[in-house]
């Protein structure tokens, strides 16, 4: 996946606005909009974009306990982590899971309307699990930070 300088200020400008018209994002790139949205199709085709979302506020929406949990599994096997991450993509109440290294295997967003949720959360996602060691809830008190803007590096010049 290559990129260059124009594609990493259209970076830069669809991460703080995805909303932004292909007229505008060219102006502020120095491009035509028939060639900015070139480069998009192109970003999007590549995997460089992955994808252009909304962040919602779980709050606003009813789900306003949110917890950060980390997962051990019983062993590290490849069939057994796969099998974690096709039910952490099909898990509506997780928002992100990621598969990490250190004290637990996996560490999860979590949202919920009320504990009692989760608790029913944590039943049928980890008790009913038998390929889950264990697992520690801690409560989200104050989301301080909220987005998926990466600093793009810029490529030097040829």
């Amino acid at each position: 996946m290559q990129y260059d300088r124009t594609d990493a200020r259209i970076l830069e400008i669809v991460q703080k606005n995805n909303r932004l018209t292909s007229e505008v994002i060219g102006e502020m790139a120095g491009l035509s909009a028939t060639a900015c949205q070139r480069r998009l199709k192109r970003l999007r085709s590549e995997g460089i974009i992955e994808a252009d979302v909304s962040i919602v506020s779980a709050k606003a929406v009813g789900r306003p306990i949110q917890m950060l949990v980390m997962v051990t599994l019983e062993r590290e096997r490849s069939d057994i982590i796969d099998k974690f991450k096709k039910a952490i993509k099909g898990s509506a109440e997780v928002v992100n899971g990621f598969y990490i290294t250190g004290d637990a295997d996996f560490v999860l967003y979590v949202t919920a309307r009320t504990m009692e949720d989760y608790e029913q959360f944590t039943r049928r996602f980890f008790y009913e699990n038998s390929d889950i060691k264990g697992f520690k809830t801690m409560v989200v008190i104050d989301r301080v930070k909220s987005g998926f803007a990466i600093p793009v590096e810029i490529p030097d010049e040829e």
